[in-house]
């Protein structure tokens, strides 16, 4: 029998969270995943009452960092401050790599070998590479190893202009190997499966829209760090929020990933985007010794596997276990964060789980906001803990599904 908590030990605490505006990619952004991660850390670091350097690890989620940003958890943590001696480390599972450094970190404070951990996640989706298909890349090789002008000219002779179409490394990164499916297509298949309705989904879409702006009017985004880029443009807020999306607008559009018989467009999908977000988690011991005011506390997480083909339901087979683990029924929830990765996905979760609406992603989600891969996961937590603060409530839980086939819950409490 699994014990009541995989955090047997300490308590993990979240004292404060900070993340960029997230960004929608039109064309290449004015930020690296580097770049966005040390603006939400800067901001949260300068409010704390130690230094960079006191901090033990730091855990980094990220599923496309750039070619110059191996280790980039490293990379943000010297950028930070941190010092030399602050080791780092990256974390990656597709759509729930900032929920997994989240975890990492947890496990290090409730084993005892950390006290301070800054966790979270980035990603500028944007920067994705195009790289070269295997013939350019076989062609390539062989030219570097030419030694003869001869040599060369014969390969000149060989080369076809059909080597330079590019591999879109963004779209193949979105595609599960194993059952030859995009997410986009899971999430069809998960919406045929169980008679979700191309109404349904776009009522969803605009819901989120309305959500996410009316959140933005009420202050309710106080953890967004304005961001300024190389030029000088100042980014304050989610930008991919739109303020005109309707129904009928929503109903012209045509499914994206099934064009001939499908349901799932891209505005009932989450946006392509940039952005990071970052919480810095403690011990009760680095809360005593700093004197650290606590938001929250990590109770427990699950992760959970199944079809790949079947990837939107990940968020069932993961909050179903963790709240038999402790006892507890959705309706003890008092709010709830489900990854908007698509309608479809949410759609089955909230009917899965007989939960209304009205206590689900109550500031909007990702289809409004976008799914910069390493960020969100880190993101929900954080406007989940400022959500059952801002009402007065004690308990939540969030949820992602994960490409691949898997799914993680993560039950927090305000303390």
């Amino acid at each position: 029998m699994k014990p009541k908590s995989n955090f047997n030990g300490r308590t993990v605490y979240v004292v404060d969270g900070s993340r960029t505006p997230f960004l929608k990619a039109k064309g290449v952004g004015p930020f690296s995943g580097s770049d966005l991660a040390v603006a939400a850390g800067t901001s949260l670091l300068n409010r704390q009452p130690f230094l960079p350097s006191d901090i033990d690890e730091v855990i980094i989620g990220s599923a496309m960092p750039g070619p110059d940003e191996a280790n980039i958890a490293r990379i943000v943590a010297l950028r930070l401050g941190c010092g030399n001696h602050v080791p780092a480390f990256t974390v990656m599972r597709n759509c729930a790599s900032g929920m997994q450094a989240i975890d990492n970190a947890c496990l290090q404070i409730a084993s005892g070998r950390s006290d301070l951990v800054l966790a979270g996640g980035t990603d500028a989706m944007s920067h994705a590479p195009l790289l070269f298909n295997q013939k350019m890349a076989a062609w390539l090789s062989r030219w570097f190893v030419a030694k003869t002008l001869g040599q060369r000219v014969g390969l000149l002779t060989q080369f076809r202009p059909a080597y330079l179409a590019p591999v879109i490394a963004l779209l193949r990164g979105l595609t599960d190997p194993i059952v030859g499916l995009n997410m986009g297509q899971t999430a069809e298949k998960v919406a045929y499966r169980f008679n979700i309705t191309r109404e349904e989904m776009d009522v969803f879409a605009c819901e989120s829209h309305h959500r996410a702006l009316q959140a933005h009017a009420d202050g309710a985004m106080s953890e967004i760090v304005p961001i300024i880029d190389a030029k000088g443009n100042v980014y304050q807020q989610d930008d991919g929020v739109r303020s005109d999306s309707t129904m009928e607008k929503l109903a012209k559009l045509k499914p994206f990933f099934d064009k001939k018989y499908g349901m799932v467009t891209a505005a009932n999908s989450s946006q392509i985007t940039d952005g990071a977000c970052l919480l810095l988690l403690a011990s009760a011991d680095a809360v005593k010794k700093h004197g650290l005011k606590v938001i929250g506390k990590i109770v427990d997480s699950e992760w959970a596997a199944l079809d790949p083909a079947q990837m939107g339901l990940g968020p069932v087979h993961a909050a179903t276990p963790i709240m038999q683990r402790h006892h507890l029924s959705p309706n003890d929830m008092d709010c709830w964060e489900i990854n908007e990765a698509f309608a479809a996905v949410a759609l089955r979760f909230m009917k899965d789980m007989g939960i209304k609406d009205d206590i689900v992603n109550v500031n909007g989600g990702a289809i409004a906001m976008g799914h910069p891969l390493g960020a969100t996961g880190c993101m929900i937590l954080s406007t989940l803990l400022d959500e059952l603060e801002r009402r007065n409530l004690k308990r939540g839980l969030a949820t992602l599904c994960v490409g691949g086939g898997m799914g993680i819950a993560t039950i927090i409490e305000r303390v």
